[in-house]
């Protein structure tokens, strides 16, 4: 039995004894991913502080505690770390380095080293987002706080005309982008060419499929906003009138090119953490995923339709009746797969013997506000329905819906799920659902007002609003208290686990896949002590257990 990669790892460079350079300087993708979780869930406590900020100051009309300029910088702080930093590299860089190699039966990634390198691109990213919140006045000995005021979209020409530090914003935007790229090519190379012997494409689980549809998202999407963000810095340096109107641009080229990149990103992030429902519920409902071609194929549908429904953010900005119907119907189009997969899931829940274990509350909760996220989605699809509720606190809440209450739940469903696997102990069941009840209920009264306020007017972004909207604030603000509270208890339940959890055995949750087929749990080093061959279906059952296990040396047992 190897050791555990807590306890020894392979360098990019040399072989150091100091046990930091050793994480520093690690190819193991699975202390890689450890390392992007307590990145990335760093900076998404720094954006939940900048919305809390936000809260305070919207509890009341009129200023309260910070001035309007600040209030634009806190929104546009919170929306750049929490889509550029946290949502879109999260589930891929966390999981999928952590798992995807597991499940597939590899050892690590094809790249190790291009994959060592790509963390700390992404790093250096981040340093150049947090060097553009200050401007440094060498001359008159002042450090003013000059992070961008445009919102995470940078719409032009605005962006192109602020004297706070949008140029830095961008470019750190463009090496995230360069991280997301190499980290999609490496995760395709990887499932196209490590996967265990006799793992078909169709006996891939579909933890797997989310990642391969959301890596081809990352390696063709992205380039465009990247190219986008150039030219902008290009425009911002060199004066040249491409989004600028003053100049001979057009600022709704920006927003075309932003969003043809932007929406796909919305799948990007939601995919993989469809992959990772499909893992939890057959697990916890001890019966075989339902439709598990249908779920793998649609992860691809809306991969490949997310390319074509951006023009949907731009009904108000002016486009021909004929492509707002165009667009109107492929965004419905595109709810077709989406629904699909929940229609799977559902079904497979049907008669299943469902333990609620804390992943699956996760998993249930998502399914609700994921749902209320979709059903919003599509009615702001119709254009009628659009153009009055675009750029209102509606669009706000179901945002919110369905990013935080879609992704980052599922997100937290993984952690919870896959925490037994990366740390060998188990966190307390009745403190995590305790934090789950107050993330959920937190969660809704925090944002299902905002459809109200929406509804009825209330423009998005605003630093003061009339007062028959003040209700609908202050009941967000309570939820966004409870909500808080339900993130500060979760993280210190799993922190502590991680040190005084009770050890627990290779295969807690009775799961079928390779990943709980490990000699160990920590892994070992290079994951599978033997290469298994895969003739099997991911996800069987017979009577609540597993059809398929293995012993230490991975042979297959019937």
């Amino acid at each position: 039995m190897g050791k555990s990669y807590f306890d020894e790892t392979h360098c990019a460079i040399g072989h150091p004894k100091s046990t930091f350079m050793q994480w520093m300087l690690t190819v193991d993708h699975k202390r890689i991913g450890i390392m992007y979780a307590v990145v990335m869930f760093t900076f998404f406590f720094v954006a939940v502080a900048a919305a809390l900020t936000m809260r305070f100051e919207l509890f009341s009309p009129g200023q309260q505690y910070i001035e309007a300029q600040t209030f634009n910088q806190a929104f546009t702080l919170h929306g750049v770390i929490m889509i550029f930093m946290f949502i879109i590299p999260g589930i891929p860089a966390v999981f999928g380095n952590i798992v995807m190699p597991l499940m597939i039966g590899a050892k690590d990634v094809s790249f190790p080293r291009l994959n060592w390198f790509t963390f700390w691109l992404y790093i250096f990213g981040c340093i150049v987002a947090l060097t553009s919140l200050f401007n440094f006045n060498i001359s008159e000995g002042e450090v003013l706080f000059k992070f961008a005021d445009t919102g995470w979209t940078f719409y032009a020409p605005y962006s192109l005309n602020t004297d706070t530090n949008v140029i830095t914003t961008l470019v750190a935007g463009f090496i995230l982008g360069m991280a997301s790229i190499l980290t999609g090519l490496n995760f395709l190379v990887t499932i196209h060419r490590l996967r265990a012997p006799g793992m078909e494409f169709f006996k891939m689980p579909l933890f797997v499929w989310g990642i391969y549809a959301t890596a081809w998202i990352q390696l063709l999407a992205t380039p465009v906003v990247g190219i986008t963000l150039v030219l902008a810095i290009l425009e911002k340096y060199f004066g040249i009138g491409i989004f600028d109107p003053s100049k001979g641009g057009d600022p709704v080229l920006f927003q075309h090119l932003f969003w043809i990149y932007s929406h796909p990103a919305v799948y990007l992030m939601i995919l993989p953490a469809f992959g990772i429902m499909s893992e939890i519920i057959p697990a916890f409902s001890r019966r075989e995923i339902f439709g598990y071609r249908t779920i793998a194929l649609s992860s691809a549908s809306i991969a490949g339709i997310g390319y074509l429904v951006w023009g949907h953010h731009l009904y108000t900005s002016g486009m021909s009746d004929t492509a707002k119907v165009i667009f109107s119907f492929l965004t419905f189009f595109v709810a077709i797969p989406t629904g699909i997969k929940f229609y799977d899931w559902i079904a497979t829940m049907y008669k299943g013997k469902i333990i609620l274990a804390t992943p699956m509350l996760w998993a249930l909760g998502t399914i609700i506000t994921f749902a209320v996220g979709g059903l919003t989605g599509v009615t702001i699809a119709m254009v009628g329905a659009d153009i009055h509720l675009q750029d209102t606190y509606y669009t706000i809440a179901h945002f919110h819906y369905a990013m935080l209450g879609g992704v980052v739940f599922l997100l937290f469903a993984g952690m919870h799920y896959w925490f037994p696997l990366v740390f060998g102990k188990m966190y307390n069941e009745t403190h995590a659902k305790i934090a789950f009840a107050l993330n959920f209920i937190g969660f809704n009264v925090l944002w299902f007002p905002m459809f109200i306020a929406g509804y009825m007017g209330m423009p998005r972004r605003y630093f003061d609003y009339l007062p028959e909207f003040q209700i609908y604030h202050q009941i967000s603000f309570i939820g966004a208290l409870i909500f808080v509270t339900g993130l500060i208890y979760m993280f210190t339940v799993l922190i502590r686990a991680t040190k005084n959890g009770k050890p627990c055995g290779p295969n807690p949750w009775n799961a079928t896949t390779l990943e709980w087929h490990l000699p160990s749990s920590p892994p070992p080093l290079e994951n599978h002590t033997k290469v298994p061959y895969v003739d099997f279906r991911p996800y069987e059952y017979h009577h609540g257990q597993p059809v398929v296990k293995f012993d230490e040396n991975m042979r297959r047992i019937d």
